[in-house]
């Protein structure tokens, strides 16, 4: 349901933004393959001629409307969005502009978002919303962002210049579930939200790397594709092809090698580690050197990466590393054979997972990287843990491996969000999402509401159960007729009576922390449960407080990029 129709189909919306640039990198120690020498004795490596291209993540904005807030909205005070929004709306013959700006059923707000490398026209990806400073707008809560154009625009001499148009986004704008009401501190994030995977990249962002100014040559570009090509290769329509396209005496265009989808951090790293030129003899004496380094905790992950690199040589010295009792060389030797696909790593890679949080996004990632059954059962597994991050990282590492397995696959409900029922041992739990997409699993699969209760979801339809068992999920909205589904307690024929009802994602994310709220949920709730990143790990050879950052660059499929609102 999109509010406002009566106004006619006005789609709109012009963006504005400040031309931004952010990027985000791993905090790393001396031994990050980043920061250590690319040249190894007789070797030189693809990182000592060439530097990556378009690693950074692209910030989008946009001015827009949210409509359907039931009198939460304002119109807006007088500024240039105001002006600019205006001017759009009359160029497209938007009848009386200002008094669908002055009703306090909308909202002027900024949309930013942020496009990752490496990103593919089609792709979607997250926006955040958000109303300007000296707004009187209390809630975005059951608004609908209106179509809103994302572009990369400066702001020259006090005036919008236009640039160019990157994505589109729109959709339900999910508020903080945790924000209650909004009174008091909470007010804040009332008049911020999401829209999860709302927005759609129009164009491909291109990947690859450049090469120093001293190494520019044709030749040398060829070369270094070539030595690219001998590693890695997909497959398009069936034809087996390289990675690398050398363009120019410059630049090398790269194209994601499928293991490598959800971490092109790293990928980019195992090319940077890649020999350019190297005889046999000087490989053998550094995979010598690479295997002293391998047990050595200050060269681990350096020396790991670099036997990724190399590929199958580097599988035997990857395993010996398996059954060390130390976890830290366990997991940066069977996180590299995982991207190597050998099923060798499972195990390792499932029982740090459980047991070293520093690891967990990492060797989840991994195992999601993987294919075999070996990385699907340690992954099924852990959806029964009584580790809330544990489980639901091994469900999007499992979605990622394939989101029809079984174990896994659910439906999208009324057409608008991702819905799962597991059916897995554990403490029962509901996990519900505020990134990547609009997402509801349910870890077990009979969970009840404990009755009476009374719940609002959304603006329009209502909750009540009694003391019978028997709930009645109901919906009143101005000008149409009452409708109303009777169900039983069971949270499934509840959130699918919200849906059928033309309830939203954020209507039952509302319902669903409140019943948890007020207690009439007795299973966990859980929100963005993901595994986190800059942990510390604690050497078994060192006192308290000398902990360890973990090195190497969060997997995309754990990665927060807001931190703050929502």
């Amino acid at each position: 349901m999109k509010p406002f129709q009566a106004t006619g189909s006005w789609r709109f919306l012009l963006c504005i933004a400040l031309f931004s640039v952010g990027c985000t990198g791993p905090a790393v120690r001396s031994q990050s393959p980043e920061s250590t020498p690319a040249t190894v004795g007789e070797t030189t490596l693809v990182g000592d001629l060439a530097r990556p291209y378009g690693m950074e993540y692209i910030k989008v904005e946009a001015v827009s409307l949210v409509t359907g807030l039931n009198g939460q909205g304002a119109d807006p005070p007088p500024s240039p969005q105001r002006a600019v929004v205006l001017s759009e709306m009359k160029r497209r013959n938007v009848a009386e502009p200002g008094r669908i700006l002055e009703s306090p059923d909308t909202a002027l707000v900024l949309v930013r978002g942020y496009l990752r490398p490496g990103i593919q026209k089609g792709d979607h990806f997250d926006v955040e919303v958000r109303v300007p400073s000296r707004s009187e707008v209390t809630s975005l809560r059951g608004g609908w962002l209106l179509e809103s154009r994302m572009t990369e625009l400066a702001v020259l001499g006090n005036q919008i210049r236009n640039g160019r148009l990157l994505a589109l986004a729109e959709g339900a704008v999910l508020v903080d579930p945790s924000s209650g009401n909004g009174q008091g501190e909470n007010s804040v994030h009332q008049t911020r939200g999401r829209v999860l995977g709302g927005a759609t990249a129009l164009k491909s962002r291109s990947l690859g790397l450049v090469l120093y100014d001293e190494n520019q040559t044709v030749r040398t570009s060829q070369q270094l594709g070539r030595a690219i090509n001998l590693r890695f290769h997909t497959y398009l329509k069936g034809v087996k092809q390289g990675v690398a396209n050398p363009k120019t005496d410059k630049f090398i265009e790269l194209v994601v090698h499928p293991r490598y989808q959800d971490n092109v951090t790293r990928y980019m790293q195992v090319i940077r580690n890649l020999a350019y030129r190297e005889t046999p003899r000087a490989r053998q004496t550094r995979l010598n050197l690479l295997e002293r380094q391998l047990f050595d905790p200050v060269t681990v992950a350096t020396a790991a990466l670099r036997l990724e690199a190399i590929g199958e040589d580097g599988i035997e010295i990857l395993r010996k590393a398996l059954p060390h009792e130390d976890p830290e060389l366990r997991f940066y030797a069977a996180e590299s054979l995982a991207y190597l696909d050998e099923s060798d790593a499972a195990e390792a890679l499932g029982d740090i997972a459980r047991g070293e949080p520093a690891f967990r996004a990492r060797a989840l990632a991994a195992l999601g990287a993987m294919n075999g059954i070996a990385s699907h059962d340690e992954l099924r597994q852990m959806l029964s843990e009584a580790s809330a991050e544990t489980r639901y990282g091994a469900f999007r590492a499992l979605w990622l491996m394939n989101p029809n397995d079984s174990v896994i696959r659910g439906q999208v409900l009324g057409g608008q969000f991702g819905y799962h029922r597991l059916d897995v041992e554990g403490p029962s739990m509901i996990h519900i999402t505020r990134s990547k997409r609009p997402e509801i699993v349910l870890f077990g699969k009979n969970q009840e509401l404990v009755l009476p209760t009374s719940l609002d979801a959304g603006k329009d339809i209502i909750v009540r159960g009694t003391e019978d068992g028997q709930v009645t999920v109901s919906r009143f909205a101005v000008g149409k007729p009452d409708q109303k589904r009777n169900v039983s307690n069971r949270v499934d024929e509840v959130i699918r009576a919200i849906v059928d009802l033309g309830g939203t994602y954020p209507d039952v994310v509302q319902a669903l922390q409140q019943a948890k709220d007020n207690g009439s949920l007795a299973s966990r709730l859980k929100v963005d449960s993901l595994p986190k990143s800059n942990r510390r790990y604690q050497r078994p050879d060192e006192g308290l407080g000398d902990e360890e950052p973990v090195d190497g660059p969060l997997p995309g499929l754990f990665k927060r990029l807001y931190r703050n609102g929502v």
